[in-house]
């Protein structure tokens, strides 16, 4: 065989020999070793391929696989502006975490700076560093230089999150018919990977003196759960809706100044906690701030961190048992007036929706949130549930690619439910892209459609002296009819215009589908600022 075809299916030999059981695959011609390789080896039963035409959307598929998965996943594509595309799902990996290696085909070296079609120097195109293979000639002893180079991939996506690999292949580019490799592609005996990896192991560190019985626990988008540990030291939990189900409890935070019996002596964060602004606020202003972290960049944007450790065992503790009751009164207190404030309102707003969504999901659910306002409302009025796995992209936090995650999220984890809104389902409507051969994720897209970037209206530019300015190049109107936009892919599309039909529309989904739900955005903000301040009123 030819040394791009041998040097391919090493490659993809050693993949599988590491676990990695999932590849996404966008079409092309420098990536033609890899995509033979990677077909015989599905054809096998050796792992699942998943085939995308769009490599903006493939890398999306990759970053929902492995994150619903919790398992190192690959994506492949061909060079040039193809790798490129690959670039806003590795930036939500790296950011967030997530075990993707973008396995990115190269023009040889001797093709660089000459104007060939497709090449470009996708060294650090991510702005990581570049694992490189080298070009793949007839000699002997690349097999296991090829294969630990693989070895030392999987491991690093493993433990430290998304790795480039670069592999330049010369021509041919197609298996032959003919020809033998001077030495044995076998790797290790038994299908073992060619060079072993331990996973990394923390220490712990007990609570000092600096963590007191007034302390309050921060969960941001994170895999730990505390929620033992916190309930065993008396401290109340603040939670991100991705924070494993446990208590939100932002709305508070974000109405005002935090009643004084409430305000912590300590802060515990584990996780990036970074959706609200009322929980930045309140870890900038707590003395003691410590910060749960196995990475050596831990998340702490405001530079408030004032201890670091990987992990918290609980020794000889006093519990306050007045401090946790007075924030389960205030839990009590916040549900009761979002509950008073939305039955005023017509059906449906952000905040209807979100809190309905969540109360009508079936036990076991996986319910993926877009990063504009879903996330944010139901993180400000959406009763938290143990028994649904909630995820979004918030490493990065952007609004692409959330069709695509969503999709990994459901071929991996099972029935999964999305809310988001309509821009960022139009900015990822290629997700809806699935070729008839591939595997279709059971997937119900809930798009809350206000016309545009409802989000804006809630921040600055929202307020009244910028009306003028808001509509055109922050509202963005787009007028696209969502039901011929499904119709063209062949999605299942249902409009809900009540809570009953919403609930209905949330059977247990089969196959992909999409429920819009149309609102508007002109009172948004006054709704927002009606229900901070009918939270702010009730702790006066």
């Amino acid at each position: 065989m030819n040394p791009s075809t041998a040097q391919a299916k090493v490659l993809v030999d050693e993949l599988i020999r590491n676990d990695v059981r999932h590849v996404v695959l966008s079409p092309g011609s420098r990536n033609a070793p890899l995509s033979f390789a990677l077909h015989e080896a599905a054809a096998a039963g050796r792992l699942t391929l998943h085939v995308r035409i769009d490599e903006r959307t493939a890398g999306f598929l990759a970053l929902g696989l492995a994150k619903g998965g919790n398992q190192v996943t690959a994506v492949t594509c061909t060079s040039g502006t193809a790798v490129a595309n690959l670039h806003p799902a590795m930036l939500e990996a790296r950011h967030a975490g997530i075990p993707v290696i973008a396995l990115t085909a190269d023009r040889p070296v001797e093709l660089y700076r000459t104007g060939a079609s497709q090449t470009v120097d996708q060294q650090r195109i991510f702005g990581t560093d570049t694992l490189q293979f080298p070009i793949a000639e007839r000699r002997e002893n690349q097999n296991g230089l090829w294969r630990s180079l693989v070895c030392r991939a999987v491991a690093t996506a493993r433990d430290h999150g998304p790795v480039h690999v670069n592999v330049p292949f010369r021509e041919p580019l197609v298996p032959e018919k003919n020809g033998d490799w001077p030495e044995s592609l076998d790797g290790r005996p038994f299908d073992m990977p060619w060079t072993r990896n331990a996973r990394r192991t923390t220490t712990s560190l007990h609570p000092a003196d600096h963590l007191g019985p007034r302390t309050l626990v921060v969960v941001g988008d994170t895999d730990h759960d505390l929620a033992d540990l916190a309930e065993r030291a008396g401290w109340p939990v603040v939670a991100e809706p991705t924070g494993h189900g446990l208590r939100h409890g932002t709305l508070l935070l974000n109405a005002g100044e935090l009643p004084e019996h409430l305000k912590p002596q300590a802060v515990v964060v584990v996780g990036r906690a970074t959706l609200s602004r009322g929980v930045l606020k309140l870890i900038a202003q707590t003395p003691v701030v410590h910060v749960l972290s196995d990475e050596p960049d831990w998340p702490d944007p405001q530079f408030a961190a004032t201890h670091t450790s990987t992990d918290l065992v609980l020794g000889e503790h006093e519990v306050d048992d007045d401090w946790l009751t007075a924030w389960q009164h205030a839990d009590k207190a916040i549900a009761d007036v979002v509950h008073d404030l939305l039955a005023q309102e017509p059906w449906p707003t952000g905040l209807h929706v979100a809190r309905d969504l969540v109360a009508a999901l079936p036990a076991g659910a996986n319910l993926f949130l877009g990063s504009s306002n879903p996330v944010r409302d139901v993180d400000l009025v959406a009763a938290p549930r143990r028994d649904v796995r909630t995820y979004a992209n918030r490493g990065v936090a952007g609004i692409d690619g959330s069709v695509s995650t969503a999709a990994g999220i459901a071929l991996t984890q099972g029935p999964t439910y999305a809310l988001i809104g309509d821009l960022t389902f139009l900015h990822d409507a290629n997700g809806l892209l699935i070729g008839p051969h591939e595997p279709r994720p059971d997937l119900t897209v809930v798009v809350l459609n206000d016309d545009g970037g409802g989000i804006f209206a809630l921040l600055e530019q929202g307020a009244k002296e910028y009306e003028t300015t808001f509509e055109r190049v922050f509202g963005t109107p787009h007028g696209v009819d969502l039901e011929a936009l499904c119709k063209a892919h062949g999605v299942p599309h249902t409009e809900a215009r009540t809570p009953d039909q919403l609930r209905r529309a949330l059977d247990r989904p089969s196959g992909i589908r999409v429920v819009e739900i149309r609102t508007k955005r002109d009172e948004l903000r006054d709704l927002h600022a009606r229900l901070k301040a009918a939270v702010s009123t009730a702790f006066r």
